[in-house]
């Protein structure tokens, strides 16, 4: 595998994050009197978490079995330029709209930092010298966000079962379905964009390493 030190790296980082969260999510849901299920359904809420455990595992499988339907799959240019665009969203939506109206100290720094900046960071390097150049195509980016538009289901359906949402932007009970859906379709645009943006990079990396064999 192509540049199986960064991958393991990424994948190390990436599995350090969840996993930190994970221990600090529980502690905190034990503080408060509550179950280890009742942390797992918190912890499990996020879409940081979830992508961030997606990253891991895309990374990790190749790295451990490169020769199964997984492993090659997961190697695929177009599935790992979707991934990389959603842990980007991760961690651009958290700079801008999240890092304000919290102010996490310690060890919870540390996960929150991992989870979305050093990750998603790592992920781009690891795009860039890893994964081949591709010609995919201007749509793709509509396929890749089914992982996004997945999780906004799932996160307004759990939302209104326990009457929680994990965002305050996607808050139903405060902003009503029409705005919650207005900033969805907004973070949706932002997605596309970046999508698109590595589509016409791996683009124009495939025309640049196809031109001097034309010659």
């Amino acid at each position: 595998m192509k540049h199986a030190r960064l991958t393991a790296l990424v994948a190390l980082v990436a599995w350090f994050g969840v996993l930190l969260q994970l221990a600090l999510s529980l502690q905190l849901a034990a503080a408060n009197g509550k179950s280890v299920v009742d942390g797992l359904v918190v912890y499990l809420g996020y879409f940081t978490v979830l992508t961030n455990l997606l990253v891991a595992v895309s990374l990790s499988w190749p790295l451990l079995s490169p020769h199964s339907a997984p492993g090659r799959w997961f190697q695929r240019p177009g599935v790992a330029s979707a991934i990389v665009v959603s842990i980007g969203i991760v961690g651009l939506a958290y700079h801008l709209l999240l890092r304000h109206i919290w102010n996490p100290q310690g060890l919870q720094w540390l996960a929150d930092a991992t989870l979305h900046y050093a990750t998603p960071l790592l992920c781009l390097v690891h795009w860039w010298f890893s994964v081949p150049p591709a010609r995919m195509a201007w749509f793709a980016p509509l396929a890749w966000a089914a992982w996004p538009l997945a999780y906004l289901v799932y996160a307004l359906l759990r939302g209104a079962w326990l009457q929680s949402y994990p965002y305050p932007f996607i808050d139903v009970s405060t902003l009503g379905y029409p705005q919650t859906l207005l900033n969805s379709a907004g973070l949706l645009v932002v997605f596309l964009v970046l999508g698109s943006a590595l589509v016409g990079i791996g683009r124009a990396r495939t025309a640049r390493s196809i031109k001097p064999l034309s010659r």
